[in-house]
């Protein structure tokens, strides 16, 4: 069991998301960054899909009723077990009674908690994740609470080493892969989608300036502004099914990247769409942080794609053997 001692709004139980169900009108929700999550998950022994705590508002702190391994990914959040630093990207084993706290991170916008075994809520449609609009799933279809009580599902307690161990995170051990522009800047490849010819000389201005994340941004879409875009003439649309990536332009011309929590259908003309493979990053960039879209193909996606995928298969192999080694190292 989790003991919740001090959370803020929006902190919520999600899983890798709830497909199947968006010709009904149920969005997928899922975790914002799906990497984090499945490298948490891979760390503690977990299948990637097993449920984890998102968290977006801090501090957060709780208390562990019995030994449970964790991780924490994601975002640098300073965290501490019982006042002792914890590194990012890191797993560690508690005992029953400790406390972990996690602060405003240093950079970055989420942190994801793991733990063996997995959050034991309920599976509504495919999915332990919560769905905050439609009022279900997660922890009583809502944000965590001070006072709640989570479920872990049981399990064995993997051995880990006394001092946990970690991994370097995917954006600096796939540096190549997702770079960053020399201003600081998020560069996100994206590919031109349906409406984006009709938008005429503003689809160069589009790919070249930055693009501020505006207050307004939530799990459901990220609001960006900057010099509006204009379509060479009025465009009349049916809603069309949208998915987490699409790049919509409302009248006012300020472009909206849909996320997790994206509306299954919409009218707004679509400009572009972000390639799945690097959501996970526009999903960690804060409020007020410039992005740039960088044009992209297909085969450009699937490489990055496969890189990552490269890097998963490594924190599936290696993250026992290091523990293993780690354990007997201790013991000597």
């Amino acid at each position: 069991m989790i003991n919740v001692l001090i959370t803020g709004p929006l902190n919520t139980v999600q899983d890798l998301g709830r497909f199947g169900f968006r010709s009904i009108g149920v969005t997928a929700s899922g975790a914002m960054d799906s990497v984090a999550t499945r490298i948490g998950n891979l760390l503690v022994g977990n299948a990637e899909s097993a449920a984890s705590i998102e968290i977006q508002t801090f501090p957060f702190k709780i208390s562990f009723d019995r030994p449970t391994v964790f991780a924490i990914t994601g975002a640098d959040c300073r965290a501490t077990l019982d006042g002792i630093d914890l590194p990012p990207w890191w797993v560690q084993q508690a005992n029953g009674g400790q406390t972990l706290e996690l602060s405003m991170p240093l950079r970055n916008a989420r942190a994801y908690l793991s733990v063996a075994g997995g959050i034991d809520v309920p599976v509504v449609m495919g999915s332990r994740s919560t769905s905050l609009r439609g009022a279900f799933g997660g922890f009583a279809g809502r944000f965590l609470q001070n006072g709640d009580n989570i479920s872990v599902a049981p399990t064995d307690v993997p051995q880990i080493p006394l001092g946990g161990f970690g991994v370097m995170p995917p954006a600096k051990a796939l540096a190549e892969f997702f770079p960053v522009d020399e201003d600081g800047q998020l560069l996100l490849r994206a590919i031109p989608a349906g409406e984006h010819d009709l938008f005429g000389q503003d689809c160069e201005r589009f790919w070249t300036q930055a693009w501020k994340i505006t207050s307004q941004s939530d799990r459901t879409g990220y609001r960006l502004s900057g010099d509006p875009l204009k379509p060479d003439s009025p465009i009349e649309m049916r809603s069309h099914g949208v998915v987490p990536g699409v790049v919509q332009v409302p009248p006012g011309g300020e472009p909206i990247v849909q996320m997790s929590d994206a509306n299954t259908a919409g009218g707004y003309p679509k400009i572009a769409g972000v390639i799945e493979v690097d959501i996970w990053r526009l999903a960690q960039a804060r409020i007020g942080s410039r992005i740039r879209f960088v044009r992209s193909t297909v085969e450009e996606a699937l490489a990055a794609e496969h890189a990552l995928e490269g890097y998963l298969n490594q924190v599936t192999k290696i993250a026992p053997v290091v523990a293993a080694a780690l354990i007997n190292i201790t013991r000597r």
